[in-house]
């Protein structure tokens, strides 16, 4: 059962969701504010075999970039840096509502930008689900191995690189946390003037360049407990195109 907590945050009340025992990238479920406003989440979850039975790994590698490399979703540490941050990075994630193209920007976040493109060319996030749906604020999702579904990390997190106050905008990519530096997989898309209100408190690293329309019909999509849509809205994969 989902239990709410009540506090004051910068002068301002924010309500936090968390879910009952350990869950990790939550987003806050009701009551969303245009002020003071957080995307909150309990402590991580242990690190656990996916469901496709990929398994933990002793090594960390770059991925090949051609998109050539088996799937894997639980890792021994955080990934070596494998971008270039000066070059320009693309990712279309094919869902299936759709395709959604992404800009990252990896001069402004370059761990972050690498992070995903590290995961998404071990095809981290095929097949898995956007499991959080709030209209007017955000979807979120890339969690490969909680159970339940938004309790799972890639078994490392990576520091924050958070932008300036009021960077967020409506198509804005950034990454869902448990709080300071504690960013694995779970990434979200403001959808509305609620998440563009959002304090810099979540790593800002793309925007969506192509496919906003769908990311709408996603956000219009009937949800049910927990803010998770009662149908299935399902990445297929991501598809990095860069150096």
């Amino acid at each position: 059962m989902k239990r709410f907590w009540v506090v004051f945050a910068m002068g301002a009340l924010a309500i936090l969701a968390g879910c009952s025992g350990s869950s990790t990238d939550d987003v806050a479920a009701d009551g969303v504010a245009a002020e003071g406003e957080q995307i909150a989440a309990d402590p991580a979850a242990d690190t656990a075999e996916a469901a496709d039975g990929a398994a933990p790994v002793g090594a960390v590698e770059c991925p090949a970039a051609d998109g050539s490399s088996a799937r894997i979703t639980q890792f021994a540490a955080a990934p070596p840096m494998c971008i270039d941050p000066a070059q320009t990075y693309t990712a279309t994630i094919n869902t299936n509502f759709g395709p959604v193209t992404l800009s990252l920007d990896a001069a402004a976040a370059p761990t972050t930008v690498n992070n995903f493109v590290f995961l998404a060319r071990y095809h981290y996030y095929d097949g898995v689900s956007i499991h959080r749906i709030i209209p007017g604020f955000v979807i979120q999702g890339g969690d490969a191995v909680g159970q339940p579904v938004g309790t799972g990390n890639p078994g490392y997190a990576i520091d924050d690189e958070l932008p300036q106050e009021g960077q967020y905008q409506v198509g804005s990519v950034a990454m869902a946390n448990a709080g300071p530096n504690t960013n694995g997989s779970q990434f979200f898309v403001v959808t509305g003037e609620q998440g563009a209100a959002l304090p810099p408190a979540y790593s800002l690293f793309g925007s969506v360049s192509a496919g906003m329309e769908v990311v709408t019909s996603i956000e219009n999509t009937p949800t049910g407990a927990g803010d998770a849509p009662i149908d299935p809205v399902l990445i297929e994969s991501v598809v990095i195109e860069g150096p």
